[in-house]
């Protein structure tokens, strides 16, 4: 039987201020409120309506009639579909019943991705989303089997950038229902919470977020935390003394100064323990510079920092979950603008490793100030390097936003990766590193490297060559993220706008390489 709802502990969610706490019953038993419930497909026509165990119970404490309701209302909730009901209990005056698919189902081979997790995500995010719609400000959710997956769905899919509108959505505080399954709640909530600071900073207008910005933003949600998180803002001059002549190239077109924004996460009881370093792409405002981008669509291009949005989100997010392990932020963060002094076709810069670029085309700026940060990443001893970029509209026209690219010279980060996917349903996919990319970019009429290919196929795979000329390290995945900057309708638990991915995915491989003992 269901405990008296009065009796119970409640978990809260607050969206707006990211932080899960317990609340006294007390403090919100007079307000609205409403219930989601999950319910699954039967496996057979003979079967009876399968309720999940929070369903049960709660139709059980109405005598039978959350059955007798969804029995006569219509025919049987297919996946993600809907259906409310009012009046059926005095503690909720709206009751929202979510398809979850069958229950039998698990890891989808062919999708390479967990259906069952996945189905709770969009199920839940459709009944949080349809109680904002009647303004409900209350809601408690089943957990649906999984309540990391059911947080998740909740808290993303009722994410929307609405901060500068004077009308705003409704604010809905999401709890978990009917279980004690709280630590998984909470971990879903942090994984969610990652994800939607990453949209918000992808989101926001460029003269919102510029470099200096940005790096504000991370000093602030970071200044809180304890002493193994540490938080490096890198002026020009440090730049410079750094000699990354290829970023300073590019950020030399803009009125804002650059920044490299630098994150140490010490996780591990091992001080010396070798990090995992992140390297994010950090163009806040991407207008192609000299080589200028059509107008048409050139606004979304205040998302190109979504590498270093994604990376540092993952870090805030391991470091609330006090991950045993070390790991390491970079984002190189800078304008790409046309002016006088901006880089021009044909112009020559040097990067820190001393390998000279030709730059031929300056709409192909992330891999320069990439080069410079993967140079600088290998004086950490890294375990691994990780890095993210919406470096390629070639990527997007291979993958589309079905999943990253990944180009990786380590089986062993692939399989971490990949498995990390699997569980978060925000799926990667391998491409190659083959040496005739490289040749591609290797020829070059004035320096040592061409920042474009020789031909004009396999864009996204020759811009992952040129990266790998500023690599030694055994253990790299460059994560070209250029066609999942974006959600149209394709993630049904994100709403329209830009995506935040793949921050979950991260976190998710960070979480694994932290279990991982073997010596790399």
């Amino acid at each position: 039987m269901m405990l008296p709802l009065r009796t119970l502990l409640k978990w809260s969610v607050n969206r707006s201020c990211s932080r899960a706490f317990a609340v006294s019953p007390q403090s919100y038993t007079s307000a609205k409120k409403g219930l989601v419930l999950g319910v699954y497909e039967k496996e057979k026509e003979e079967e009876s309506l399968i309720l999940t165990t929070a369903g049960e119970n709660f139709d059980n404490a109405v005598s039978g009639k959350l059955r007798d309701q969804l029995s006569r209302s219509g025919p049987a909730l297919k996946k993600g579909k809907s259906r409310i009901f009012y009046g059926l209990h005095e503690d909720f005056s709206s009751i929202v019943v979510v398809g979850l698919g069958k229950k039998s189902i698990g890891v989808n081979q062919q999708e390479i991705w967990n259906e069952a997790k996945e189905n709770i995500r969009a199920a839940v995010s459709v009944g949080c989303r349809q109680m904002q719609d009647m303004e409900i400000a209350q809601v408690e959710v089943d957990p649906c089997g999984d309540a990391q997956a059911a947080a998740e769905g909740a808290v993303l899919g009722l994410f929307e950038y609405d901060e500068l509108k004077k009308k705003k959505k409704k604010a809905v505080t999401t709890h978990l229902h009917g279980s004690s399954e709280h630590k998984a709640w909470e971990k879903g909530v942090l994984y969610a919470e990652g994800q939607n600071l990453a949209r918000h900073l992808m989101e926001a207008p460029a003269n919102y977020i510029t470099p200096t910005k940005f790096a504000e933003i991370f000093e602030q949600k970071l200044a809180s935390m304890d002493s193994s998180v540490k938080v490096f803002t890198r002026s020009k001059p440090w730049i410079e003394e750094q000699q990354m002549g290829a970023f300073l190239s590019v950020a030399k077109g803009s009125e804002e100064p650059p920044i490299f924004l630098e994150i140490h996460y010490s996780g591990s009881s091992d001080a010396s323990q070798p990090p995992l370093v992140f390297v994010g792409k950090g163009v806040t405002f991407d207008s192609g510079g000299i080589s200028l981008k059509p107008s048409s669509g050139m606004d979304a291009m205040r998302a190109d920092m979504g590498g270093a949005a994604t990376i540092c989100s993952a870090i805030m997010i391991a470091a609330k979950l006090k991950l045993p392990i070390n790991i390491i932020g970079l984002a190189p963060l800078c304008e790409n603008m046309p002016s006088g002094g901006a880089n021009k076709p044909g112009d020559v810069v040097k990067a820190k490793n001393g390998k000279t670029i030709q730059v031929d085309n300056t709409d192909a700026e992330g891999r320069l100030i990439l080069a410079d940060a993967l140079c600088y990443a290998h004086s950490f001893n890294p375990r691994a390097i990780v890095n993210a970029a919406t470096l390629t509209g070639a990527m997007d026209v291979a993958l589309g936003s079905a999943a990253a690219g990944v180009f990786t010279n380590s089986s062993w980060l692939w399989t971490h990766l990949q498995e990390a996917s699997v569980i978060t349903g925000d799926r990667v996919w391998r491409m190659p590193l083959f040496e005739h990319y490289s040749k591609q970019v290797t020829e070059s009429a004035l320096a040592d490297l061409n920042n474009i290919g020789k031909y004009r196929s396999g864009g996204a795979c020759t811009a992952a060559a040129f990266l790998k000329e500023f690599v030694t390290a055994p253990h790299w995945a460059h994560l070209d993220i250029a066609g999942v900057m974006s959600n149209k309708d394709e993630v049904p638990y994100l709403r329209k706008g830009m995506s935040g991915r793949p921050t979950r995915t991260l976190i998710e491989f960070a979480t694994r390489l932290s279990e991982d003992n073997q010596t790399v």
